[in-house]
């Protein structure tokens, strides 16, 4: 017999595993956001589960009734919230998959939500983004339930792989990347926007590539600039918990913390894309240093 799956939260990454999984399963598959109980975005999240063929519940406990799976994808500074609230409507012996990019010390206080609730925990963390790949993209799981869970997730498909038997192990590992990979957005941003209002660009571009030569950062930047007008506030709560997690270490999580106010600044500007491709780097740096003229 199939799994019955939930999802708690119907975003990109939701969205993303059922168009990979396609029309079969979806339509077995429930969804409900938080978004829904709001008349400003409640037509979104219907629109998106109509389209997706899943069903669409108006309540936690309509979707998560009867589930043997639950994916919760809501964002990182929501994961505890979500597990804590919506735990006691989990059946009895439940999966609840947080695939939320939390630091350990959270996906801890989720899994003593869910346990405490009579549900079994997994922490899951997607380490990459999940287009194009959707479904396929690698993902590690750690936590008690993690051997178990991997042929259940396999079988879906999943691309899974245990990381080990602690929950947070998956996460401290996505995290400590992160701080790499975000804060090196952070810092190309900084560096681009400095460049262009000091009206250096043609000096220091050149500069870099012959220092570094494997690194292009205009192009990285228009690619970064893009990812953080649509993403950044997820994006931020992510490094948010970087932060937290190197608190919790002893560590100064500075770093983290400025690449989070990058990732917010940047997807708090109003600015629209153009339609096509991406624009380049400079019209992203000159449209943000309009408005911060303007402000």
């Amino acid at each position: 017999m199939s799994e019955r799956i939930a999802f708690v939260g119907l975003g990109e990454a939701a969205t993303a595993f059922v168009e990979g999984w396609g029309a079969g399963r979806a339509a077995s598959v429930r969804a409900y956001d938080i978004k829904s109980a709001s008349a400003d975005t409640a037509p979104e999240i219907a629109d998106r589960a109509a389209r997706l063929g899943v069903i669409a519940c108006a309540s936690a406990a309509e979707a998560l009734d009867g589930a043997d799976l639950v994916f919760c994808t809501v964002t990182a500074d929501q994961a505890v919230a979500a597990a804590e609230s919506y735990a006691p409507d989990l059946p009895n012996g439940a999966l609840w998959c947080d695939l939320n990019s939390c630091a350990p010390a959270s996906k801890a206080r989720a899994a003593r939500a869910v346990i405490a609730a009579g549900g079994r925990y997994l922490d899951v963390a997607v380490m990459a983004p999940v287009y194009p790949k959707r479904n396929m993209v690698p993902c590690l799981l750690a936590g008690p339930e993690a051997r178990e869970a991997a042929p259940l997730l396999q079988a879906l498909p999943m691309n899974v792989k245990v990381a080990g038997d602690t929950v947070g192990r998956a996460s401290s590992i996505k995290l400590v990347r992160s701080i790499m990979v975000k804060g090196m957005e952070a810092l190309t941003a900084e560096c681009v926007l400095a460049a262009v209002a000091a009206g250096v660009e043609d000096e220091v571009f050149p500069s870099l590539k012959e220092g570094h030569p494997k690194i292009d950062v205009p192009s990285r930047a228009a690619y970064n600039f893009e990812r953080s007008l649509v993403h950044g506030v997820r994006r931020g709560a992510e490094m948010d918990e970087a932060a937290r997690m190197l608190s919790d270490m002893g560590l100064d999580g500075g770093m983290s913390a400025a690449a989070a106010n990058w990732q917010r600044a940047l997807a708090t500007t109003g600015l629209e894309l153009p339609e096509g491709d991406v624009p380049d780097h400079l019209w992203f740096a000159q449209e943000y240093l309009k408005r911060l003229q303007k402000g």
